[in-house]
């Protein structure tokens, strides 16, 4: 399932025609306020988009510990001012966000040194909620990898690879040892613990060009790696070249197991490590 140059191109010409051809009626679309529409809208060459981030809101973001705090204030108002603007002070990787390599390494490309097409890739969908229900520290395999295959298809090349575990349905900001919080995967059990990707699972995929000189791996947990690897050694090798990780995702049981691409919106600051990112997913 590799995507060639020349599908990029069609792809590509698609989505600017739907994201920019359109102009109100898709501004419309993605900022519906209808309750049935949950935030899954279509658009023209795509028969469903969704949002794989959370809503940005201080009150409800869990952040990671030592992370900047994160605040929204209301700077002007329509009454007083004419026009209504607030000011969000939070670090590049608050909430749902993707990571450049030069997060982790010194010579890695920063945001604005991507390329536009780095931004937008095929997706697929892991699913280990099973395995995460029985042991929330749950490392994937490359036999996880190669089941996926055998039962889909081959990882397309330069993909992002989506590891949806069920972490976000405890998203929130509260800490403690024995509650079920978003930072212990609802375990009730030690104050940090996720599942994630096992470093040789990270490899094969580098191995096979799943993750080549382009590539993601994202989650609906704080990032890719284990709880229990506090060196961050799967985030450090996929943040190589022109690759992501994308954190903190959600709405992962909206999209499709493969077939699916996303876009990864957000700030490209002038040597900025990442961004809060409105990522979305788009299926044909």
């Amino acid at each position: 399932m590799t995507t060639s140059k020349g599908f990029r191109a069609v792809l590509g010409i698609a989505l600017a025609g739907a994201l920019f051809g359109s102009g109100v009626a898709v501004a419309s679309a993605l900022g519906s306020h209808d309750p049935v529409d949950e935030g899954r809208s279509r658009l023209p060459g795509f028969s469903r988009v969704i949002s794989l981030s959370h809503i940005a809101d201080p009150a409800t973001t869990p952040l990671f510990p030592g992370d900047p705090t994160f605040t929204i204030r209301t700077a002007f108002t329509i009454d007083e001012d004419g026009f209504y603007l607030e000011v969000v002070h939070e670090g590049q990787h608050t909430g749902t966000h993707y990571s450049a390599p030069c997060h982790f390494h010194v010579h890695g490309l920063c945001a604005g040194h991507l390329d536009p097409g780095d931004f937008i890739l095929p997706a697929v969908v892991v699913d280990v909620r099973n395995e995460v229900a029985h042991n929330v520290d749950y490392h994937v395999t490359v036999a996880d990898l190669k089941a996926w295959q055998n039962a889909h298809g081959p990882l397309p090349k330069d993909s992002a690879v989506l590891l949806w575990t069920g972490c976000d349905r405890f998203w929130g900001p509260e800490i403690g040892r024995t509650i079920p919080t978003y930072y212990n995967c609802g375990s009730a059990d030690g104050r940090f613990r996720q599942p994630g990707f096992s470093l040789r699972a990270v490899k094969w995929l580098i191995e096979q060009g799943v993750l080549g000189a382009r590539g993601a791996l994202g989650t609906d947990t704080f990032g890719p790696d284990p709880g229990d690897d506090p060196n961050f050694l799967e985030t450090s090798l996929t943040l190589h070249r022109h690759r992501f990780t994308l954190e903190n995702l959600t709405n992962l049981d909206a999209m499709p197991t493969s077939g699916a691409w996303i876009v990864i919106g957000g700030p490209r600051n002038r040597r900025g490590s990442g961004a809060p990112s409105t990522i979305f997913g788009l299926m044909s």
